[in-house]
């Protein structure tokens, strides 16, 4: 979607695994951003981009290294301010004539502590260093031996320093730390310094997003009509009600029930779409088709690009069926085009594939309309508020496409997909029965691809072990898990393997994103 109507902010992605957790800071401030690898950046982008501030991301090169990564030089002449992040900050040092230097013992990984340098501070630092230093998050091993011409030294710490550093007169500024993660707490203060100084108006909101989305969605559609994939996610249920206020019956929204569903869930999402929305609905009933192609498949990637193919097929012939469909609309987020990208489009790695990111084969003869495609998370469901959506459906837990495919490492089976549908079912029941719903990001149970000895009455079992998942999270970029109360995963492990037949063994995985994902597969 094109925003020339907003401030624009500039990231330059040079492959931190944290680059996206600036632009949900600036989303944060309604400030509009976007991140754009710096392979993509260069001087026509920048001219056309037209950005009001820039911003340069940490990453994992070494500035020292020949070829090392690089923004285009015209970022220090446009006359805007510009933040560099670790990374980003030895790449503005090198390249305006300052000097970095390998580690040598100056290397810092993790909390360290910066300390105010100079009597008179920048506009940048209003509210930092008001208890005399502050707690930032490190993770570098070149640092900065000599600051370019312009520049002073704002803050130090032990192994950095030049952890701070400003050249007033420019309004560049660059800092060795990450003030992006939640280890430096004070982090969101400067981002809200640095774009203030920018002159951002923080005009990114929700109701104005609606209302050109809705203009920009009848520009591109026309008289054309639309088919939506609707999964009954918060995603795509959002994307089909802003689709369907902007071009009405135009929209026809096919929901493909692929037999990988929670309990009831097929039934639920028809009803409420049907009862409370007046817009033409398809209930597809492909599961035969969906777990006949998948039964068998133990390769995550294989399962997950199988479930895309076969959803295109799926569309294809209802898109076949309905008079003047030109477009299919996705609910795809920005998250999921980031974790897409690979090495080859941009310096981050591939996290997984995502069945809706990546175009359209061209034999659809259909466009694409992502109408989402710049929101976290978090801003859809403030999206789904503005357009009326019931609270209720909008604090639902995030459900991924390829449903539960993702959540039986392993093999798939029929009997192993109708356990874990049992299994999940027992699960969120006991998490709505203590009240902790809202509390909780996501949550689901994953089928082990194990089977494990067990003792039940006076028998042997030989059954499936499970893991149970809850995270607490923002915008699913990162996340913690859970702190049940042993007394909590106790219950819930006795009622599973009582209710349940074929498990016998229940763990909870307690692992942070990063370093895993989410989702087991």
């Amino acid at each position: 979607m094109e925003n020339a109507a907003h401030d624009r902010l500039l990231i330059i992605d040079f492959g931190s695994q944290v680059t996206q957790l600036i632009a949900r800071r600036l989303r944060e401030l309604s400030v509009y951003c976007e991140i754009h690898p710096f392979q993509n950046v260069t001087d026509a982008f920048l001219d056309e981009f037209a950005p009001k501030a820039v911003i340069l991301s940490g990453g994992p090169a070494s500035v020292i290294d020949d070829g090392s990564p690089r923004p285009p030089a015209k970022v220090f002449d446009l006359g805007v301010p510009v933040l560099g992040i670790c990374y980003g900050q030895q790449a503005m040092m090198d390249m305006l004539g300052g000097r970095v230097e390998r580690g040598d013992g100056t290397a810092e990984f993790g909390r360290a502590f910066v300390e105010r340098k100079g009597d008179k501070h920048p506009d940048l630092l209003t509210g930092w260093f008001l208890d005399g230093r502050e707690q930032v998050w490190m993770s570098h091993g070149d640092h900065v031996a000599e600051i370019a011409p312009g520049f002073e030294v704002l803050g130090t710490s032990p192994g950095a320093p030049f952890a701070i550093t400003g050249d007033r007169d420019r309004n560049f500024y660059a800092v060795q730390f990450h003030p992006e993660v939640h280890h430096t707490p004070n982090g969101p203060t400067l981002y809200r310094n640095f774009v203030e100084l920018a002159g951002f108006k923080g005009d990114w909101t929700m109701a104005a997003y609606k209302e050109e989305a809705i203009r920009l969605i009848r520009e591109q559609v026309g008289d054309s009509k639309v088919i939506c994939a609707l999964s009954g996610g918060v995603d795509s249920s959002v994307a089909a009600i802003l689709i369907h206020e902007a071009i009405g019956e135009q929209l026809t929204c096919v929901f493909v029930d692929h037999g990988l569903m929670r309990m009831n869930e097929a039934q639920e999402v028809v009803s409420m779409f049907r009862e409370h929305y007046n817009l033409p609905l398809i209930h597809a009933e492909e599961s035969d088709r969906f777990i006949g192609a998948l039964e068998g498949v133990s390769d995550p990637e294989v399962k997950r690009k199988t479930i895309g193919g076969l959803f295109i097929d799926v569309f294809q012939h209802y898109a076949d069926e309905i008079e003047g469909v030109k477009f299919l609309a996705q609910g795809t987020l920005y998250p999921d085009v980031i974790e897409s990208v690979s090495f080859s489009g941009g310096p981050s790695v591939t996290i997984k594939s995502h069945h809706n990111v990546g175009g359209l084969p061209e034999k659809m003869g259909l466009k694409l309309v992502e109408p989402l495609r710049e929101l976290f998370k978090d801003e859809v469901r403030a999206l789904g508020r503005e357009l009326g959506l019931p609270e209720s459906f909008i604090g639902r837990h995030p459900f991924p496409g390829p449903g539960l495919a993702i959540r039986c490492p392993g093999e798939i089976t029929r009997d192993k997909l109708e356990i874990l549908r049992k299994a999940d079912a027992v699960y969120i029941d006991q998490i709505r029965k203590h009240g902790l719903y809202d509390e909780i990001w996501q949550a689901f149970v994953a089928i082990l691809p194990v089977r494990t000895v067990g003792v039940m009455g006076d028998g042997r079992t030989y059954d499936f072990a499970c893991a149970l998942r809850a995270v607490t999270s923002v915008d699913g970029m990162t996340a913690d898990y859970y702190p049940f109360s042993h007394e909590f995963l106790g219950e819930t492990a006795t009622r599973i393997i009582n209710e349940v037949r074929g498990i016998n063994r229940v763990t909870y995985d307690i692992t942070s994103k990063p370093p895993g994902t989410i989702e087991w597969e």
